[in-house]
């Protein structure tokens, strides 16, 4: 990582945002960037992807937004990112920051509140307004994307929550982000389900950290025909354990639609809008933030040590360069 001076993007087209980022997130994704993302032919590749900021010009078939407005978003795994003064964005995966938040506070949410949206409503099919009847299990109740399921969860359906703990701390957040049962996941999940008298079953699960004895914990406990969700990058799994009760896997990749242009890659824009009410309302409560001052090669590179040690207190976030 390097401090560049590079030349303004150019003026947008076609649906593209020019954006003055305002502030932006550090994501364990950017970790992963930073390690499997090398420059092309000596041409700088411009990391980071939760961000928010001001529209500066709007492409000649931009219809959503214009210049002026406040927007939140987190981009996309093949451009340009926002570790920049300046960015260049589709603006069918932005929408409008939280009037109640800052800047800052907003570029927290886009990345975990898009992964969780599309897992339980998307990938795993959770009803909204239902399910009273089923329980969905989050495996790693107490991380980014973790809180974000599960508060919208609770909020937009009736399903039963049990959220999974290591630790007294976690598992105090995990209850208060609106789990109905916290578990303890460094033990065995079987006994402790049976514990729970009268839970429905467990028709969901949502696993941010899948080992394989976390693996075979699912396959045991899931109902049959139920739905298994994955985000990260496990060891290969025996999928075996889980053909008798015909359980589907779903991988979900919040960088799915915007790499692929999907017909349906609006939906994003719809779904940062419905997080942005929320948030306003109050319904939906933001991370903690760890704030990391301006942006510089030498902040950021402190930023992702202190990812990598787990030496963070809240989500953190850079306001301006």
């Amino acid at each position: 990582m390097e401090d560049l001076r590079l030349p303004n993007p150019s003026m947008p087209v076609g649906r593209d945002l020019l954006v003055r980022v305002r502030a932006v997130a550090v994501n364990p994704r950017d970790l992963k960037s930073r390690r499997n993302i090398s420059p092309v032919a000596g041409n700088p590749v411009v990391m980071g992807y939760d961000a928010s900021g001001v529209v500066e010009a709007t492409g000649p078939d931009v219809t959503l937004f214009r210049p002026g407005d406040h927007i939140f978003y987190a981009g996309v795994l093949d451009r340009q990112g926002a570790n920049a003064e300046f960015q260049l964005v589709d603006e069918r995966i932005t929408g409008i920051k939280p009037a109640a938040l800052s800047f800052e506070t907003a570029a927290s949410i886009p990345l975990t509140g898009l992964t969780a949206w599309e897992m339980l409503f998307d990938r795993l099919q959770l009803s909204v307004n239902g399910e009273a009847d089923q329980t969905l299990l989050m495996l790693g109740g107490a991380g980014g994307v973790s809180c974000m399921a599960i508060q919208l969860a609770r909020i937009l359906s009736r399903v039963n929550i049990i959220g999974t703990a290591s630790r007294q701390e976690s598992a105090r957040a995990v209850r208060g982000f609106g789990a109905h049962y916290v578990l303890d996941h460094s033990r065995a999940l079987a006994p402790q389900v049976a514990s729970l008298a009268g839970l429905p079953p467990i028709t969901r699960i949502f696993s941010t950290h899948t080992t394989s004895s976390a693996w075979e914990n699912m396959a045991e406990i899931i109902a049959p025909q139920g739905r298994i969700g994955l985000i990260d990058d496990p060891e290969p799994l025996d999928l075996r354990l889980i053909k008798f009760k015909s359980v589907s896997v779903h991988w979900e990749a919040m960088f799915t639609r915007p790499m692929h242009a999907t017909a349906d890659m609006s939906k994003q824009h719809d779904i940062l809008n419905k997080l942005s009410c929320m948030l306003d309302s109050g319904k939906l409560k933001p991370p903690l933030l760890a704030e990391y001052g301006r942006l510089n090669a030498k902040a950021l590179r402190r930023a992702h040590e202190d990812m990598e040690n787990k030496n963070v207190n809240g989500k953190i976030v850079f306001s301006g360069f």
